[in-house]
């Protein structure tokens, strides 16, 4: 199995903390895993992303060019990345910052979730990486759901341990609608 995927987003929307996430719940079901975050230029309002590859073989090289997945959070990451995702690969989108039809392939596998709302619905509208996560996660089988929960204890900073179970739930909600 080897499976990589590029998250991004605008600098705040939490796509590096899901990244590490993902990357600690593959480390939990005894995976090879490569978390590469970049900043750069992003720290000035750009897109903010990283990249994580998933493997039961060792992983020759962290950098990601054709991903068999996205996380986009916002339109200037759409249009960088978008052109990039493997034909059939799977895109999670916000589109309450971005409307599905913006998309410009018909040949992906589009799931197009307002993560800003559900999150809201969750109780904190902060929380749209964790339901875009849930979602990418039940529609790829990339790791187990439960490991992803369960690596909050590790991504999480303890002093925010307290919201663990809030982010739980946006994780379920994210899974629940793929």
């Amino acid at each position: 199995m080897y499976y990589d995927v590029i998250m991004a987003g605008f600098g705040g929307q939490g796509v590096m903390l899901i990244g590490n996430l993902l990357a600690y719940a593959a480390i939990r079901e005894g995976k090879n895993v490569t978390y590469l975050p970049s900043y750069g230029v992003e720290m000035r309002g750009g897109t903010a992303n990283c990249s994580v590859v998933v493997a039961d073989e060792e992983i020759g090289s962290p950098v990601v060019g054709r991903p068999g997945s996205l996380i986009i959070m916002n339109r200037p990451s759409l249009v960088k990345f978008e052109p990039r995702l493997q034909p059939g690969g799977v895109l999670v989108l916000n589109s309450s910052l971005v409307p599905a039809a913006e998309c410009q392939r018909d040949d992906l596998d589009l799931v197009a979730l307002p993560l800003n709302d559900l999150a809201r619905e969750v109780g904190n509208d902060k929380l749209a990486n964790m339901v875009a996560l849930g979602a990418l996660v039940a529609k790829t089988g990339i790791v187990a759901l439960e490991a992803a929960k369960d690596a909050l204890e590790d991504a999480l900073n303890p002093k925010y341990h307290r919201m663990i179970p809030i982010n739980q739930q946006a994780m379920d909600k994210g899974a629940a609608l793929v």
